[in-house]
């Protein structure tokens, strides 16, 4: 499960709007120390929901699944080695300095995975404190 977190392209962001519905989308992140570092604009749907409601939900595509719930918070520094791995990923350098792209981390408190081709040899659950 850390492999399918850490080589995923994209993670789709679940958040909640005011009023309830969920609002999806995907972002680019990267899987550091059990946490999900990702970056949206403070003018994003997303980063509006999360000033209101910080908890949220991510999960990847395709037959790998993994669906990670937890809190989000702003990072004000980003990990040691973060840009080197996000340009490495991505082929874009990642500025955490740009307040036009402030980074989130989503620190888990559960994790859902199983492979879509053995559910039952692989669904797994996983808490954290």
């Amino acid at each position: 499960m850390v492999a399918w977190l850490t080589d995923a392209r994209n993670y789709w962001l679940c958040t909640a709007r005011p009023d309830g519905p969920p609002h999806v989308k995907p972002v680019w992140a990267l899987w550091m120390d059990a946490t999900l570092v990702f970056s949206t604009s403070p003018e994003s749907v997303s980063a509006r929901h999360l000033r209101l409601e910080p908890r949220a939900t991510v999960h990847l595509e395709g037959a790998h699944v993994a669906v990670v719930e937890g809190v989000v918070e702003p990072l004000a520094v980003a990990p040691h080695g973060f840009v080197e791995a996000y340009e490495a990923k991505y082929g874009w350098q990642m500025d955490p300095a740009d307040p036009g792209t402030p980074l989130f981390v989503l620190r888990p408190r559960t994790v859902v995975s199983w492979d879509e081709g053995e559910l039952a040899a692989t669904m797994t659950r996983w808490t954290f404190a």
